[in-house]
């Protein structure tokens, strides 16, 4: 089968999507990821094909920009050219939770069939509220009511530029909510790429709604630098301090922040630049850019962390335990995750976020006793194989 995966976003909205294409490419698949240019590289380091995206990177409110300004900006980016992506025999398009609101219309179009791969539970359901409303329950009748509301506000981000896709398909006019509650009695498929270690399948999900496990990102080394080896080797475990996309230009303020609660909890300490560009020159820390987590993680004493799905995803699978710090979207829902399974200590949220608060999370570190357990349990998992009988299952449907 000739199968397009488009996703977009930060780096950890791509990465997964190199594992799950690997896996497809194994199993005799002609493979190709749609993302932005920038991730070009990753993509093809892990053999499968690239198309490019015109939609930059997922920005946060600021300059004038509310978060909905900003959410619907993204989308008509992303939308513009959609269509120019598929090939000619292309048979099924695999589409993230960003790309996925293009996805019926299309199907619709070109009769190519579409079904989403998702790194988050984004469909309603009573278990719990929506992954970007916090992690405080409303109740059953309230979390399913909170995640109809917010897939119409997903409607409402993307409404402009489907409208835009609609016309230059020669379609007519479709009504968002519409769409979606069709392609709902459809039983529409969606593969969800996450560990049932850190959220069960709702049991009042539709049919068609699977968790498959985690897809890792691939790895196209089995080493780690000299320099990261060294400093392990000369003493303690570190704690791993990576705020991956997040945090941009606040480097040396947490850099500052962290070195003081390191060294006031008296652990050994790696700063991961990221985007916030972490760095410190002193005994006992070492900076490095990006390095592969499936690598380091297992050899650290903790990690502190944004808890993006992917970060959160490693940390859990390595069996460290996490100090949470989310700063904003699905973030506060994984960080919940981890210290409802006991593998993270109590969240700090990152506008909260002070030294004093942090060392003693670092302390409390050895308290997050259930870290083991859910690593165990995610060792038996094989998101990428499962996902890729699920797409198999499905295209003989």
């Amino acid at each position: 089968m000739k199968i397009l995966i488009a996703t977009a976003g930060s780096r950890g909205d791509i990465a997964p999507y190199t594992g799950l294409g690997a896996g497809l490419l194994a199993a005799g698949h002609d493979v190709r990821v749609a993302a932005q240019e920038e991730f070009a590289p990753m993509v093809r380091a892990a053999g499968l094909g690239f198309r490019a995206l015109s939609a930059g990177p997922r920005r946060a409110p600021g300059q004038g920009r509310t978060l909905m300004g900003s959410a619907s900006a993204f989308a008509a980016d992303l939308g513009r050219g959609f269509e120019d992506l598929l090939e000619a025999g292309t048979d099924l398009m695999l589409l993230s939770a960003t790309t996925a609101p293009f996805g019926p219309h299309l199907t619709e179009a070109t009769g190519i069939p579409a079904a989403g791969a998702h790194l988050q539970p984004n469909a309603p359901t009573g278990a719990f509220p929506p992954v970007v409303a916090g992690t405080r329950s409303l109740g059953r009748f309230g979390n399913r009511l909170a995640g109809r509301f917010a897939l119409r506000m997903v409607d409402r981000v993307y409404a402009p530029a489907v409208r835009d896709l609609r016309a230059r398909l020669d379609l007519p006019p479709a009504h968002g909510p519409e769409v979606r509650r069709r392609e709902e009695r459809a039983h529409r498929p969606v593969l969800h790429g996450f560990s049932e270690a850190l959220v069960p399948r709702p049991a009042d999900w539709r049919p068609g709604l699977e968790v498959v496990g985690t897809w890792w990102p691939y790895l196209a080394t089995r080493e780690l630098p000299p320099e990261v080896e060294d400093f392990l080797a000369a003493g303690p475990p570190p704690v791993l301090v990576s705020f991956g996309s997040m945090a941009s230009g606040e480097g040396e303020r947490l850099s500052a922040l962290a070195v003081e609660a390191l060294r006031g909890a008296g652990l050994r300490g790696i700063l991961q630049s990221g985007a916030a560009g972490l760095a410190a020159d002193t005994d006992g820390i070492l900076t490095v850019g990006d390095l592969p987590h499936e690598l380091l993680l297992p050899r650290t004493a903790g990690v502190v962390h944004h808890c993006g799905a992917g970060t959160s995803a490693a940390a859990a699978r390595a069996g460290v335990p996490s100090v949470p710090v989310p700063v904003t979207a699905d973030q506060p829902f994984w960080a919940g995750r981890l210290h409802r399974a006991g593998a993270a200590v109590t969240p700090i949220p990152f506008g909260q976020l002070t030294a004093a608060r942090l060392t003693a999370a670092l302390r409390a570190l050895p308290e997050a006793t259930g870290a083991a357990g859910v690593a165990a349990r995610m060792a038996t998992e094989d998101g990428a194989t499962a996902a890729v009988k699920a797409v198999e299952r499905l295209m003989r449907g």
